[in-house]
């Protein structure tokens, strides 16, 4: 009865994937006028098949507990912990100036009949889709600075799908899907009880996992940057649902003087300054339904005005084909970012190492956490990244930092999913795995 439970589940959940598609002429017509084609960033070349170049897959993955001891792999010279566990889906965090690591715990949410049965009966093997959101923040304290907290209590409950966090003077902010909202807060508390203000009202939910709103504040504390997902994977529900959508925000700290910072981003999660700069950067969950290899996650920096394409093209101005004609504007000024990161590879979290305990190639450069793929024949992600960096630019393509979230390369069974990445101020990297519910911790080896 079980094993026919999993296959129900199985099956359900590819109706719930599935769409028509386009017709056999479609497909020859887009590969004819979108050819494949190399393009090369700076820092790495990226080639780019012809759309629907091979079938668009589901591939989900099964997620299994961590056995007793086992955890991911760093390079040599790391050393890789258990910072914390039992969570209800840990995605974010957010690390106050004492120390103090907060802890967003949040989950998809069943949005129709279908996805609420099978998020009830557990069908859901990859973890993705939950009945409940636990919606609290959990407040983590290491008072001897020794990397084991001796505090763990509720921060703040009662929320709404939330995800990021920020502190400017006596004010904490919280990213619900449905909108920010500022409380006042005490240096030292280990709890906010008081009502929340909501300053900024935003479209809540979307496609997949793009319910999830980040915030960061510039440098000097004088604006707030929002990232908001798209509420669908290509438009597919008209231009009136993306209103506000597949864009960063910026507002003042009181919620006022909103104007959209960059659009065309599909669903920009990890938001970071590069060290010694002013540069804003950004990682982007990209498109689905095109292919193995279509398109290519990325990292880019932001420009102020930048379009990135959504949803009339990809990498630039390779228009994609399910929006063929429709904005030739938007598409000619289609920026091309930087870093592409793999395709499907759902890169989310991203960190700067602003740090001096990691080896000096580490230093200024990126880690970017990648949730893995369901789109794609063989599996993509399910991994940490790291990017280098020097003098405020990537210099090189993606190198693997951690691994082992995968039981291993021929099943489809994962032990976690690494969500968010954070550098503490110890020196040691933070990471989240919303699936394994654990933070992780990644920490030089002691000589």
């Amino acid at each position: 009865m079980k094993k026919m439970t999993f296959y129900a589940g199985t099956a359900l959940l590819g109706v719930l994937a599935a769409c028509s598609g386009p017709s056999r002429e479609e497909k020859r017509e887009a590969q004819a006028n979108t050819p494949a084609d190399t393009v090369s960033t700076g820092a790495q070349t990226v080639v780019l098949p012809a759309p629907y170049a091979t079938k668009s897959a589901t591939k989900r993955s099964e997620v299994i507990d961590w056995p007793a001891g086992k955890r991911p792999t760093a390079p040599a010279g790391f050393t890789v912990t258990e910072f914390a566990r039992d969570f209800d889906s840990p995605r974010w965090l957010y690390i106050l100036p004492n120390g103090d690591v907060l802890v967003a715990e949040s989950s998809t949410i069943p949005n129709d009949a279908k996805k609420k049965v099978a998020a009830a009966l557990g069908l859901d093997k990859s973890r993705s889709l939950r009945p409940t959101s636990a919606n609290r923040i959990t407040l983590l304290r290491d008072a001897d600075k020794d990397g084991r907290h001796e505090i763990r209590q509720p921060f703040l409950s009662g929320l709404n799908q939330p995800l990021g966090m920020l502190l400017i003077g006596n004010n904490f902010y919280v990213a619900n899907t449905d909108g920010v909202l500022r409380y006042p807060y005490v240096p030292g508390a280990t709890s906010i009880t008081g009502p929340g203000e909501k300053i900024l009202t935003l479209p809540a939910g979307g496609y997949n996992n793009h319910w999830t709103r980040n915030l960061l504040a510039k440098p000097d504390g004088s604006k707030i940057y929002v990232s908001v997902g798209s509420g669908s994977n290509v438009m597919e529900h008209g231009a009136a649902n993306e209103v506000r959508r597949a864009n960063i925000l910026e507002i003042n700290p009181d919620g006022s003087g909103e104007k959209i910072y960059a659009s065309g981003l599909r669903n920009p999660v990890g938001m970071a300054w590069a060290p010694g700069t002013t540069t804003l950067w950004t990682a982007v969950n990209e498109r689905d339904e095109l292919g193995d290899d279509l398109v290519p996650d990325y990292l880019t920096s932001v420009k102020a005005g930048g379009f990135y394409g959504w949803p009339y093209s990809y990498f630039g101005q390779h228009e994609d084909p399910r929006r063929k004609g429709e904005k030739p504007e938007l598409v000619r000024r289609a920026l091309v970012p930087e870093v592409p990161l793999g395709p499907h590879t759902a890169s989310l979290g991203l960190a700067f190492y602003n740090q001096a305990a990691f080896p000096a190639k580490y230093q200024g450069g990126a880690f970017i956490g990648q949730h893995g793929s369901w789109n794609r024949t063989e599996f993509t992600g399910y991994k940490v990244v790291f990017v280098p960096f020097k003098n405020g630019q990537p210099v090189g393509p993606p190198e693997d930092f951690l691994t082992g979230f995968r039981v291993d390369e021929t099943s489809n069974r994962v032990y976690g999913r690494p969500v968010g990445v954070f550098t503490a101020p110890d020196g040691s990297l933070l990471i989240t795995d919303d699936a394994g519910n654990r933070v992780w911790r990644v920490s030089k080896t002691a000589s």
